[in-house]
C-alpha cells in the first residue's frame, strides 16, 4: 500500500500544481500587482507553494 500512496500523493501534488500555475497566469494583472505576483513567475511560485 505505500506505494500506492505514494503514486496518489505525487498525483494530487501534480493536479495542485497545474491547477494552481494555471490560475496564476491568467490571474488579471490588477490581482497580480495587488498580490506582488508576476504572471510570467507562475511555474517558479506554483513549484514552491506545492512542493516547498
Amino acid at each position: 500500500m505505500t506505494v500506492l500512496n505514494s503514486v496518489r500523493t505525487a498525483v494530487q501534488k501534480r493536479l495542485a500544481y497545474s491547477n494552481l500555475k494555471y490560475q496564476l497566469a491568467n490571474m488579471p494583472l490588477e490581482t497580480a500587482i495587488d498580490l506582488g505576483l508576476f504572471r510570467e513567475d507562475a511555474a517558479k511560485t506554483a513549484a514552491k507553494a506545492i512542493y516547498g
